[in-house]
């Protein structure tokens, strides 16, 4: 079967899967070395896609809905996955699996990254302590989709973004009155490297931690990585 893999994310499961000899092409933005580039996330060259002749595209949340559109206008099988919670990008790892042809794959990734959800919370204290996660700085906003689920399965508290709701900006006052104990800092598409300090810029007495931002920002087993780094952040001893 021939993958085209237009979101990072994607390409993640598809790897996670065992099938990345199916990718013939992926973004700029994925990791996978080895396979031909087609452009970038928002901006793929849809000849290359078509000289590639994929079985199906992969394409990921709603940025990329246009790009769905246009080459499902083109004819092309496109897999489209949008997901807003934590179950959601569960459930996605069995409908990409499912679309590359390896749902039992599919299936066993999505029940091994839920049973080392389970081993996380069950490790975890039920009422822990208040997290403050930013994914973009300039202007500083608070992570939204399953970013309030991570946290909540790393055993925080999240008050900033309700669960499966995007992401929004927040000021100085709204943090202040929430008094996180950890700031986590992901800033998107900058990896580990990023300036931004909320604990200074907003003289919060908190922890910052920064971490990629793969770790909470990609939906994809690199996620439950995250959840598993953040519970041992959280509660170090």
């Amino acid at each position: 079967m021939r993958v085209v893999s237009l979101a990072p994310s994607a390409t993640a499961v598809v790897t996670a899967l065992g099938a990345s000899d199916r990718l013939v092409g992926t973004t700029t933005h994925c990791d996978a070395p080895d396979t031909p580039a087609v452009g970038g996330w928002l901006t793929p060259d849809y000849d290359r896609v078509v000289d590639l002749d994929p079985d199906v595209v992969l394409t990921s949340d709603a940025l990329q809905a246009e790009i769905r559109d246009a080459l499902r206008s083109r004819g092309f099988d496109v897999h489209h996955t949008a997901p807003a919670t934590l179950d959601d990008v569960l459930a996605s790892f069995a409908d990409i699996g499912a679309a590359v042809g390896r749902p039992d794959a599919g299936d066993a990734l999505a029940a091994n990254c839920r049973r080392r959800l389970a081993g996380v919370r069950d490790d975890t204290p039920a009422d822990g302590p208040t997290v403050y996660c930013e994914e973009w700085a300039d202007p500083p906003m608070a992570a939204g989709n399953w970013v309030p689920d991570a946290v909540d399965a790393a055993g925080g508290h999240y008050p900033f973004v309700a669960a499966g709701a995007r992401s929004h900006e927040v000021d100085a006052a709204a943090v202040r009155a929430a008094a996180p104990d950890h700031v986590v800092v992901h800033i998107c598409g900058a990896g580990r490297q990023t300036d931004a300090d909320p604990a200074t810029r907003w003289d919060l007495d908190a922890a910052v931690h920064v971490v990629d931002d793969s770790l909470l920002n990609q939906p994809s087993p690199r996620l439950i990585d995250g959840i598993e780094l953040l519970a041992d952040q959280l509660h170090a001893t």
